[in-house]
Parts: C-alpha cells; structure tokens; sequence
C-alpha cells in the first residue's frame, strides 16, 4: 500500500527527530509483529507520546493507526493527517462507531494504538484502565503488544511549558510480551494493567530522575502530583469544562 502521506512522513520525521538531539533507545521490537493485526497499548504522559511509538512500530516496517478524540479533526492540521493517515477519531457519544472501525482494520492485518488511560496522566503513573484495548483484542482476536514509553513526558506535558526544539532529551520505547486475545475482557484488561505497571515502574528506574524534578514521579522523589492529587486535578478539570460548555450553549 502506496500510502504517500506516511512515506513522506517515514522520511521526514526520523531526520528531524535526530537533529533536535532526541535519542530513542527501543527494547522488545521483535514482540511488534511484521505482519498481522495488532493492538498496541501504551501509556499516556505526554501529548506526543504517539510519535516514538510510531517510530518504534517503523523500526519494524509496519504503521500505527492510532485511535484519537473526534474533537481533534476541529483542528485543520490535525484533521489532514487524520485523513491522509487514516488515523482513527473517536466520539465519546458514539464510541461503538469508532470501535467497529478499529476491529476491521485489526482483522485486516493493521495495527491499531490505543492508550487505555484515555487521557494523560499527570502523575506519570498509570491511571485506571478502560476496556477498550482488551475488547478490541478479544473481538478482532489478535494479541496486545504492551508498550511502554518514558522520557517524552519531557517534551510536551500537561500544565507545563513545552521543551520542543534541540531538547536533547533521551526517550525510552519498551514493547512487551504479546498477550494472548484469551479469558473474559475484566481478566485480559486486568492482566494488560499489571504487565504494564511493571514495565513502566522498570522504565522509570532505568531512567535518571533528579530530585524534585516536575517530570519525576512523587515515588522516586520528584515533584509531580501523587495519583490522588492528579485524579482531584482532572475532576476540577472536567467540572471547569462543563461549566464552559453550558455557558456557551446559553
């Protein structure tokens, strides 16, 4: 498949990457599949957290179909990559949509990412998972490749300033084990968190984490909000934003 939008961006994202001084270090690509479907779940801390996720399923010649909110195809630019890369968008009103689309495009050997936390996390530990990456995986009958991604939390997180160009900033990509579409969606959801816990708690410790840093976990002594404290921050945050939107529909 010709697919001139993500050749284009296979040649110019790698290139630029490198010349802004960030160092990926990948582990576990052989656990990314060269061919077949897939669901590739991974954390979420940053709003660019898609980008070495892709270039670590590139590294294997095959292409990310990420799953993105609806409301983002409001933003032009975002809009004409969500077409050109036939990215999937998401209606929280209509989600079944959005889910079926990911399931055929599983069945038809894609790979499709998705981050069950469905928002960033603020305390860069992993928050409560939705089931989606346990029922797609169940329903498409393809395994889950955990993915693990730390350090791009530095770039571009939320409530701080971004750090976009010559950032020298190292990023580590860990794929894990593929887990087998078996057992109900609760049990395969459940395993996927703990798999996952334990790589990002074994990503973080292999990372330098200085003392009272904003982007260093409160349990290695940095600064960030403990996960409470990140689950009061993110209900004020969705209570502020119902309030905008009944004012604007007055």
């Amino acid at each position: 498949m010709a697919e001139p939008f993500f050749r284009l961006m296979e040649m110019i994202v790698p290139p630029v990457v490198a010349a802004n001084g960030t160092k990926i270090t990948y582990h576990g690509l052989e656990n990314i599949p060269a061919r077949g479907g897939a669901v590739i779940a991974l954390n979420h801390t940053s709003y660019v957290d898609w980008m070495p996720a892709s270039l670590a399923a590139l590294q294997r010649r095959r292409r990310l179909r990420f799953m993105i909110k609806a409301e983002m195809q409001d933003v032009p630019a975002v809009n004409y990559v969500i077409r050109h890369a036939k990215l999937i968008p998401v209606d929280r009103r209509h989600g079944s949509d959005a889910y079926a689309v990911a399931v055929q495009e599983l069945k038809r050997g894609e790979l499709v990412g998705l981050h069950p936390e469905a928002t960033i996390s603020r305390s860069f530990e992993l928050r409560p998972f939705k089931t989606g990456a346990a029922r797609l995986a169940l329903a498409a009958q393809v395994p889950i490749i955990p993915l693990i991604v730390w350090g791009a939390h530095r770039i571009w997180p939320k409530d701080h300033p971004k750090n976009l160009f010559r950032n020298k900033i190292p990023i580590t990509v860990t794929a894990g084990t593929p887990l087998a579409p078996s057992g109900d969606v609760d049990q395969l959801n459940t395993t996927l968190r703990k798999v996952m816990n334990t790589m990002l708690y074994r990503a973080q410790e292999d990372y330098p984490h200085p003392e009272g840093q904003f982007w260093v976990p409160r349990r290695l002594g940095g600064s960030a909000p403990t996960p409470e404290h990140s689950k009061q921050l993110r209900i004020a945050e969705l209570v502020e934003r119902a309030r905008k939107q009944g004012t604007s529909h007055r």
